[in-house]
């Protein structure tokens, strides 16, 4: 370990701080933020430093294929494993790095964020500019506003929801790989119900074309029980793997044929989505493991 994320990169987070555009309180007017090419500058060479040999992306040739899919007018989504805050860095980073039109999977990427990330911490929000995305009032977090005590709040959420998702509409089909986290958060080793899908990416799978997933071993960033920008930073062999393009229907449509009566089949999307990710994740590990003898 190398120290925390504020201790090893003091100079980059102070310079990311002076440039950022990125907003710190989210409305229906900015839930859709183009990423800034500067703060991306900072942010691959903080990753680069932290990737050792052997570090890539496999199933290029898969997202090559996505990318051509939406490309050509369909809507295209990235199902991705969820570990630290340094996810889209490190797929962003690798694509770039694979050859092939890895720079266009990259600069294709629209990521689908949460507003915490812009409004609990202005230096994670600053990061965080560095990418494409559409920011949205998790459905986690509203379930923990008090229907009384919160009205302006429940308010406030729904019309910046409202405003993400007719984002998402006029932007999904021009081109774009839309990149979703199916847990909502990061996984915290202490907390195995964060790696519990959410069962709105049922919706998402109802309303796209063609999918990814996309699994990341080996850890950077070590998420913390306190404020994030605490996490532990670490050097490792990062292995970014994309699973075959997959039709959205025909993924949704067994599974919801596959359920039991009576059963939650938006869950059950859920559950097999993350099912799908666990055991990519599981063989790219071994496959990791024979780098680090």
């Amino acid at each position: 370990m190398l120290g925390t994320l504020t201790e090893v990169f003091s100079e980059q987070i102070k310079k990311v701080i002076k440039i950022s555009k990125a907003p710190t309180v989210i409305n229906e007017d900015n839930v859709y933020q183009e990423g800034d090419s500067n703060v991306l500058d900072v942010l691959d060479g903080m990753v680069n430093s932290l990737l050792l040999p052997g570090s890539s992306l496999d199933g290029l040739k898969n997202l090559e294929e996505l990318l051509e899919k939406a490309e050509s007018g369909k809507a295209c989504l990235l199902l991705v494993e969820h570990y630290s805050n340094l996810d889209l860095s490190i797929l962003s980073l690798l694509a770039r790095l694979a050859g092939g039109r890895g720079k266009a999977i990259s600069d294709s990427l629209m990521a689908i964020a949460g507003m915490k990330l812009n409004e609990h911490n202005h230096v994670v929000a600053a990061f965080t500019g560095a990418y494409t995305k559409i920011i949205i009032y998790p459905s986690r977090s509203i379930q923990e506003l008090d229907p009384e005590k919160e009205k302006d709040e429940i308010l406030r959420a729904n019309a910046i929801n409202r405003a993400a998702m007719k984002s998402l509409i006029r932007h999904k089909y021009k081109g774009k790989l839309v990149l979703i986290f199916p847990s909502g958060t990061r996984y915290r080793p202490w907390d195995p119900d964060s790696k519990k899908g959410v069962r709105e990416i049922d919706s998402y799978i109802r309303s796209f074309d063609y999918m990814c997933f996309v699994t990341i071993n080996g850890e950077i960033l070590h998420v913390q029980k306190t404020d994030m920008m605490n996490d532990v930073v670490s050097k490792d062999v990062i292995r970014v793997t994309a699973g075959p393009v997959t039709d959205c229907n025909a993924f949704r449509d067994k599974i919801h044929a596959s359920a039991a009566d009576g059963a939650d089949k938006k869950q059950a999307v859920a559950d097999a989505i993350m099912n799908e990710l666990e055991k990519m994740h599981t063989a790219a590990e071994e496959e990791r493991k024979k780098l680090l003898k």
